[in-house]
């Protein structure tokens, strides 16, 4: 068997029903290569290496956990990368899903080194604490919408699928869990540079409750900001309006 570690964030899914509906929202979406973030004590993984014709990895941490999986699962010989998945590369030459029950401690992160692959991963199934899962998901207006969400959502339309309660895990998390999906957006979002996108997004929510004109006004120049539309706050922007304020950046 195998010991949870909490200073890994573990919280091992057990709700089969919870387990078949992440399972069902995969299949969704075809897909030849995919990639499992965390599979800890393989709760998602005893159905994924089941499915046929598909190239199989996972990707974990835990030297306990890794070892656990290689004898429970023959199949898994030489399919886990044994490391943190913020520091591998690329794991596929060709397109890729990624599923995961993501740690909580990393699961921003995580999906910013997927964005690093975003032209390779088509579809991203993963549980998350439910306030990152709304937050990426959320629309402009919002309360939550943010950072992570006006990043994130220029390049995959986000869905969010369900709520995941804490008895549904071992041991039960304090907060509420949520599945969202990632599916790769057909139509790139017209913008100056991605530089210049991550900038002034960065740069405007890192003081959401001040004007545009007074957030971002280091980024252009003194006539450009009189327009009214500096009047408004990050929070009311669409990923639309980031991107076409870009190309009257300085």
């Amino acid at each position: 068997m195998y010991t949870l570690k909490r200073s890994l964030g573990q919280h091992f899914l057990k709700d089969e029903n919870i387990i078949l509906r992440i399972i069902s929202a995969l299949k969704e979406d075809p897909f030849l290569n995919l990639l499992e973030v965390g599979p800890g004590g393989g709760a998602l993984t005893k159905h994924l290496v089941q499915l046929p014709g598909i190239n199989f990895k996972a990707v974990e941490l835990d030297s306990e956990k890794v070892e656990y999986l290689e004898k429970k699962y023959q199949k898994l010989d030489n399919k886990i990368i044994h490391k943190n998945f913020l520091d591998i590369e690329k794991p596929f030459e060709d397109a890729f899903t990624v599923i995961g029950n993501f740690p909580y401690n990393i699961s921003t992160q995580i999906l910013f080194k997927i964005l690093e692959w975003k032209d390779d991963v088509p579809v991203v199934i993963g549980m998350f604490q439910k306030e990152v899962a709304l937050r990426a998901a959320s629309p402009p207006g919002s309360k939550v919408y943010g950072v992570l969400s006006a990043l994130i959502q220029p390049y995959y339309d986000i869905e969010y699928l369900f709520d995941v309660p804490p008895g549904s895990f071992d041991p039960p998390p304090k907060v509420i869990s949520g599945v969202i999906r990632l599916r790769k957006k057909k139509n790139k979002l017209n913008m100056k540079s991605e530089r210049a996108y991550w900038v002034l997004v960065k740069t405007a929510f890192n003081q959401r409750r001040k004007t545009l004109r007074n957030a971002v006004k280091s980024l252009f120049d003194p006539e450009v900001l009189k327009d009214e539309f500096f009047n408004k706050r990050a929070e009311v922007l669409s990923i639309e309006d980031f991107a076409a304020l870009t190309y009257k950046m300085k």
